[in-house]
């Protein structure tokens, strides 16, 4: 069977789900193609912190209405180093600038129910899905449904499926150049229905490793632990976990933790990824398939997000003007974005986190405490913290 589209989108996860919907606003046709079945999407449990920018995107899309009402706008942040816990402003040092708390878990249930409101759901449990036709002017993908072979004939393909996925594969190994740096440590996550530990989020440099208290509503908490990348989730049971993030945070404000039962227990390796270009011919990269960042600054939704922003611009001048200079510059643009978020999230991971088997790690801890005392301290460094951490413009 044959079906044709002008934009055939790999992955329904955020950005392919987001780029679908802007450009069925804008008029513009396409299929997304997702190996998975809905509610694995759906359920998966990521990232909960809107850049601005992320959230003029979603309100472009149509689909910003729940979040408007549910999710929480924060304009500060604490920095907990020493048993003490200091407050970012990001609103007064920033202009006015906040970050938004909603779970990208939701967001997906809104862009999900928007594509049904439209009856055009992702294909869901699409297999061996290929990408035909790139350096021609008639790419295609084919895939298998239920047991049936399916070709899409489009004038470009979107690869939006993330870190393993197959569009990247498809970049000439003389052209693609990958970057990365993996982390020696992972983030132990829990989510539990208990009121969140503050009205925001907690970032917590300890000696015996980091520390996150984060939420996704004023009843339900998502805390994140450094941990060793040895250790299974099995090895932590509930008890195990509140004692440890309990004796992180200290007494005085660890004390403040309401424990229960984890709705979600797993640990999430860190690593710096970027690969560029993202444009080969008629095939583009956005999102974890281009690039991936240590969740520390929380910048991977919203860098897809900006991917989409750039995208989404060239594909709608292209079909209004038949202008191609949005789409020839979307690589440069989105990866001059990109870069800046990759350098804020390492030197925030370097900043809060404890590196093991460091020949100086007496001197490095040192010299972590010396740059918070004058982050807090500093309006001028706080400054820059906060445009950094609610999302530099599109």
């Amino acid at each position: 069977m044959t079906h044709k589209t002008q934009i055939g989108i790999i992955g329904s996860g955020p950005a392919g789900l987001l780029l679908s919907q802007i450009l069925y606003v804008h008029g513009i046709d396409s299929i997304i193609l997702e190996k998975h079945t809905r509610s694995y999407v759906e359920g998966r449990i990521r990232a909960g912190i809107l850049e601005q920018g992320t959230v003029n995107m979603l309100e472009e899309a149509q689909v910003a209405g729940r979040l408007k009402k549910e999710g929480l706008v924060h304009t500060g942040i604490g920095l907990q180093f020493n048993n003490t816990l200091h407050r970012i402003d990001l609103d007064s040092s920033n202009h006015g600038h906040s970050v938004t708390v909603y779970g990208q878990t939701e967001i997906t249930k809104d862009l999900m129910e928007a594509h049904a409101d439209r009856a055009r759901d992702p294909i869901y449990e699409a297999a061996d899905v290929q990408i035909d036709g790139i350096d021609s002017k008639k790419p295609s993908l084919s895939y298998t449904h239920n047991g049936e072979k399916h070709t899409v004939a489009c004038q470009f393909v979107v690869g939006c499926d993330g870190y393993h996925g197959v569009s990247r594969k498809h970049f000439p190994t003389s052209l693609l150049k990958v970057y990365e740096k993996v982390y020696p440590f992972g983030w132990l996550g829990v989510l539990a229905d208990v009121p969140p530990l503050s009205h925001e989020l907690i970032y917590n440099n300890h000696g015996e490793g980091f520390a996150l208290a984060s939420q996704r509503s004023e009843t339900r908490s998502r805390y994140y632990m450094q941990c060793d990348l040895t250790e299974s989730v099995d090895q932590w049971s509930d008890d195990r976990f509140w004692d440890t993030l309990i004796h992180r945070f200290g007494a005085e404000i660890g004390n403040g933790i309401k424990t229960g039962p984890s709705l979600e227990k797993s640990i999430a390796p860190l690593r710096s990824f970027v690969a560029e270009p993202l444009r080969h011919k008629s095939l583009f990269i956005a999102g974890d398939a281009a690039h991936i960042v240590p969740p520390t600054g929380a910048k991977g939704l919203n860098l897809a997000a900006s991917d989409i922003h750039y995208l989404s611009e060239g594909f709608i001048d292209y079909y209004a003007n038949g202008n191609s200079l949005g789409l020839d510059r979307y690589s440069q643009r989105a990866l001059n974005r990109v870069w800046k978020a990759i350098r804020f999230s390492w030197w925030f991971t370097h900043l809060t986190h404890r590196f093991p088997n460091s020949e100086t790690s007496v001197l490095d801890r040192k010299l972590q405490i010396a740059e918070l005392d004058y982050l807090v301290n500093s309006e001028a460094a706080s400054a820059s913290f906060a445009e950094n951490y609610v999302g530099l413009p599109f």
